[in-house]
């Protein structure tokens, strides 16, 4: 008889031995059951696949270094994104010469120009999440950044010399504000060349090159939203005398093509780890959300879910 055989009796005293171990080891917390491990495993599995959102340029570095990492990281879904300016992006959503799933505008007004028969249907109504200040933000090397920190700005962006860059009004909402905060100081100050320089022609960029322009020392300063300066480590001074502010506002459009993962995004956008996200790089979150129906100027409270 071999040396390792095991009795019948013996073999099911070793069974029973082992059974009430296991038992007590679960009883205790020690062992999980194979039911729950197999349950939490399927808890954790993340979803897989894209969804395209197309964004205001002021958005370009909080999207792509922030917000779109930290989306992935909680959901599995990747951030694949187009940036410009809001005005500019929703005639190429119209055109069809964008498709998203998507739309962060800087502009709840833009949002009206995609809502309706007449404009395509493209959205139904939108969120009006956060705002962030338009600020000036200037070359730290320029000869005129002390003056800028210790002197009104509008007395120093039309001295000779000083090169002031801002964005296509007909383009970009933040373009449009710029205008509006020279024109409000030259009127209020009695500063006339003000109005020059929100008229000219020469000192436009885009969107997504005004940053590099600054950083270049191309420009001695810019007027930028809070977010991009922030994302950017550009230097600041407020533009004491006015209150704007880009609004920004998020959309699923009707077509969206990734609608489960455009909800998806909208939700982590509209959380509390989404607004912590927007509050430390410049963003301060509107709670609840703000909801607008594209075709009115109606709006109401939201909850953070998306639908």
């Amino acid at each position: 008889m071999p040396h390792n055989y095991v009795r019948p009796k013996e073999c099911l005293s070793q069974r029973f031995a082992c059974r009430l171990l296991v038992t007590s080891l679960v009883t205790l917390g020690l062992v999980l059951p194979l039911a729950s491990v197999s349950a939490s495993a399927a808890s954790t599995k993340k979803a897989s696949g894209t969804v395209d959102v197309l964004y205001a340029g002021s958005f370009l570095d909080l999207m792509t270094q922030k917000m779109g990492p930290a989306f992935h990281k909680a959901t599995g879904y990747t951030v694949s994104g187009f940036s410009a300016g809001s005005t500019a992006l929703a005639s190429e959503i119209k055109g069809g010469t964008q498709v998203g799933d998507v739309f962060i505008s800087a502009s709840p007004s833009v949002n009206a120009s995609l809502g309706g028969a007449s404009n395509g249907h493209w959205v139904s109504s939108y969120r009006e999440f956060g705002y962030s200040p338009l600020m000036l933000g200037y070359y730290a090397n320029s000869k005129f950044a002390k003056d800028l920190t210790t002197k009104p700005w509008y007395d120093v962006v039309n001295r000779p010399g000083f090169l002031l860059g801002r964005t296509d009004p007909a383009t970009d909402p933040k373009g449009v504000l710029a205008v509006d905060a020279l024109k409000g100081a030259a009127r209020t100050h009695h500063l006339p060349a003000l109005n020059a320089l929100a008229t000219s022609s020469s000192n436009i960029f885009a969107e997504t090159a005004l940053v590099g322009e600054l950083q270049a020392g191309q420009l001695d300063a810019g007027f930028f939203y809070g977010v991009e300066a922030a994302a950017a480590h550009i230097k600041t001074v407020a533009l004491k005398g006015t209150e704007l502010s880009g609004k920004y506002t998020v959309a699923i459009l009707n077509k969206a093509p990734h609608k489960i993962a455009a909800k998806a995004f909208v939700k982590f956008l509209l959380s509390k780890a989404g607004q912590a996200i927007l509050k430390k790089n410049g963003v301060t979150p509107i709670v609840p959300a703000r909801v607008t129906k594209a075709s009115t100027t109606t709006t109401t409270a939201a909850t953070t879910k998306s639908s």
